[in-house]
């Protein structure tokens, strides 16, 4: 009976180290790209759907390998910080941690090359990217939240790669996750310890052009144009008053909720964008992994 418990404690946290509530997240930068692609209006959408599916398992392990890495790679910085994490409070093992990210990554690029060459040239290159992250890009005040919102970029083009020849025609699409999560990214420098005005200042403007671009999106598309307000007026009131409010007083707790919101707003953000190509009903489907990540967000830590 011991044995079971401490065995269901184990990978519960090794569970919590992967961020359920995030890979949701991903999927929602899978499904974005997927309308960007033009495969919801596409006569020949059913052939389409297993190649979807593929990708958002390939977006499951890139995203879950990635963020265990991030854990890893912090490892000792938790223990003083945060040593109620799995790692530095031994619920999960090291070596165990390694093997758990390196299988989740594998996977990840396995599942994408299933589609095609570029799908898996995209994945590998999320991959790294995360992995360069985790090593070395969180620690530069500009580069790392590029280098962040590279992956979230590159997460939105393997959605796309499900169509080859749109990844080329869209590839500029990416530019909206990599400054929102540029922002979000920018924000959570002051999550332990408090930040600074400047901060708060500079990912208030970084998403302010991220809504102006969402706008743009829709007045390029201009049947579309109603069905996109609503996502951006419900992105604008989810991510502008706790991003104010951090800023205004940028100490841990308001920066904290400042950047959980940003990150599961992520969905809004992809359910804009999906909007904008494929319609009011599916843009809405993809809003509705957002009450799954808010309640997945309650049981595991998002940040």
């Amino acid at each position: 009976m011991n044995t079971a418990i401490s065995t269901n404690h184990r990978l519960w946290a090794y569970l919590q180290m992967m961020r359920p509530a995030n890979i949701v997240t991903a999927w929602a930068d899978v499904l974005a790209g997927f309308a960007i692609s033009g495969c919801i209006i596409l006569t020949t959408l059913e052939t389409h759907w297993g190649s979807l599916l593929w990708l958002l398992l390939s977006t499951t392990g890139l995203y879950g390998g990635g963020i265990v890495f991030n854990d890893i790679f912090d490892s000792e910085i938790d223990a003083v910080e945060r040593p109620e994490r799995p790692l530095p409070s031994g619920r999960a093992s090291y070596q165990g941690a390694v093997l758990l990210a390196s299988v989740l990554l594998s996977i990840g690029i396995l599942a994408a090359a299933k589609i095609s060459l570029l799908s898996g040239s995209l994945a590998c290159g999320v991959a790294a990217a995360a992995i360069l992250y985790d090593a070395l890009g969180k620690h530069h005040k500009i580069f790392g939240p590029l280098n962040m919102g590279i992956c979230r970029g590159g997460n939105l083009l393997l959605g796309v790669s499900v169509v080859s020849p749109m990844v080329m025609q869209n590839w500029f699409l990416a530019l909206i996750p990599i400054v929102y999560i540029a922002a979000v990214t920018t924000l959570s420098r002051g999550e332990v310890k408090g930040g600074n005005h400047s901060n708060g200042v500079i990912a208030l403007v970084m998403l302010a052009s991220v809504i102006a671009g969402l706008l743009g999106l829709g007045l390029l598309n201009h049947d579309r144009l109603l069905a996109v307000l609503p996502f951006i007026v419900l992105l604008a009131a989810r991510v502008l008053v706790p991003f104010i409010k951090a800023t205004r007083e940028p100490i841990p707790t308001n920066i904290q909720m400042a950047v959980r919101a940003g990150v599961l707003s992520l969905i809004v953000l992809d359910a804009t964008v999906a909007a904008s190509f494929a319609g009011l009903p599916y843009g809405l489907l993809v809003l509705s992994l957002l009450p799954i990540s808010t309640v997945l967000a309650k049981m595991f830590a998002v940040t």
